[in-house]
């Protein structure tokens, strides 16, 4: 029997997920999402093009490929219709290629404006949502309200919507805020009618089955490791699960059903919206990564606040999630820096401490090794022994701190500009 491979996100998001999946997939049948929603913003470059997907598993453009949207996963009928659409202009009918679980939630367009009123709410303390509606959704699903993928086939239905509408207005009513759903409500019915078309599953059952069956399944976490519900820097977190454990609640596999777990992170750090981010750089070393990086949201556009690497960040990310192997991404953004530094520790009410602590605000000051930087432009490489010296040190330090071999090491966007180890 085979075991779910996991490839997921060490840092805050962004780490360039939506390259490794489409790089991994051809040694994969199924690749399947199994938390998040339409937040997530999978950049895939190919044949010269760009494409961002945000719901749809990355491995869609994948000629024999099954793409499944896990339980775990919360939906917007709307983006996702889109989403196909504009896949299919490129791939063709997608219809046999994606299945989607009936456990899955639905964001329902009040869901969208409770997340804008209670955003606009904090003021200041804004935690940065992408308003797509995908917290209140969360919240309707832990507190038994919620409507699921599954929910579409039955003759009740419109009752069900408009019953879980009606407590939206009510919520929304303790808020000074205008809205109107018309025209989003009537695009929303026509896409639930649209996504008939495709085969709605009982994810559990058919994840175990192709498990068993000693199909390879590639698990793709959205998000970030540090953007977990419970272990990320809380209250600026997303609401789900996006470490591996998520696998196990967002698709229905056993812990020990887990193989290879696939940890991706940037050369350096980024982190979009508000919240902790002790590497975080205000000069123009950190206006650099963002420039040459280009640290745009590829989900709202917003930049990307930039910093150096933080080791002891990424050191507690590889242990939550049981890493196997690393997958270093935009190596090559570091091409011109004379100095690299990486945070080892952080300094903390006069001591020092190596691990991530509860404490994870302003209070912290992170501790820098430096390192000189190769200082040349590496995105031709294709073996890993002609990488400089420099850039070797640099990975080998990272292998060392975090006990972690580094397999695949990305120095630019194109799929094919890749070091595989």
């Amino acid at each position: 029997m085979k075991k779910i491979d996991v490839v997921l996100g060490l840092q805050w998001g962004d780490e360039g997920k939506g390259k490794v999946v489409d790089v991994l997939t051809p040694d994969y049948k199924v690749i399947a999402r199994f938390q998040g929603g339409p937040n997530a913003g999978h950049s895939l470059v190919f044949d010269g093009e760009g494409f961002v997907l945000h719901t749809v598993p990355s491995g869609i453009f994948r000629k024999d490929s099954v793409n499944v949207i896990g339980n775990g996963v919360v939906i917007d009928p709307v983006i996702l219709m889109d989403e196909i659409r504009a896949i299919e202009q490129k791939a063709g009918d997608i219809t046999g290629k994606l299945q989607i679980a009936k456990r899955a939630h639905l964001i329902l367009p009040t869901h969208r404006m409770l997340d804008a009123a209670s955003e606009a709410a904090k003021g200041k303390a804004k935690i940065g949502s992408t308003l797509k509606g995908i917290g209140p959704t969360y919240m309707d699903k832990t507190g038994r309200n919620g409507l699921r993928i599954g929910d579409i086939l039955s003759p009740e239905f419109q009752e069900r919507y408009d019953a879980l509408k009606q407590k939206h207005f009510g919520l929304l009513a303790q808020y000074d805020f205008q809205y109107d759903i018309t025209e989003y409500e009537k695009q929303w019915m026509q896409a639930v009618e649209a996504l008939r078309r495709f085969q709605f599953i009982e994810s559990e059952l058919v994840v175990n089955e192709y498990l068993k069956n000693d199909v390879p399944v590639l698990a793709e976490g959205a998000q970030g490791s540090m953007l977990d519900i419970d272990f990320g820097t809380y209250p600026f977190v997303t609401s789900s699960n996006t470490m591996t454990a998520g696998v196990c609640t967002g698709l229905g596999v056993a812990p020990n059903r887990v193989g290879k777990v696939m940890g991706i992170f940037k050369a350096y750090c980024t982190r979009v919206g508000s919240g902790p981010f002790p590497t975080e750089l205000f000069d123009e070393t950190g206006e650099s990564l963002r420039q040459i990086g280009h640290e745009f949201g590829a989900t709202t556009g917003r930049p990307r606040r930039c910093g150096w690497l933080d080791l002891v960040a990424l050191k507690y990310a590889v242990m939550m999630n049981g890493v196997t192997e690393l997958i270093m991404m935009k190596s090559d953004v570091l091409n011109t820096f004379k100095t690299i530094k990486i945070a080892t520790a952080y300094r903390i009410g006069g001591k020092q401490v190596d691990y991530f602590p509860f404490e994870n605000g302003e209070e912290l000051t992170p501790v820098y090794r430096e390192f000189p930087g190769w200082d040349c432009d590496i995105t031709a490489v294709r073996r890993y022994e002609d990488f400089p010296q420099a850039f070797r040190d640099y990975v080998a330090f990272i292998e060392q701190e975090t006990g972690c071999p580094v397999k695949i090491i990305s120095v630019g966007p194109d799929r094919s500009e890749i070091v595989l180890r």
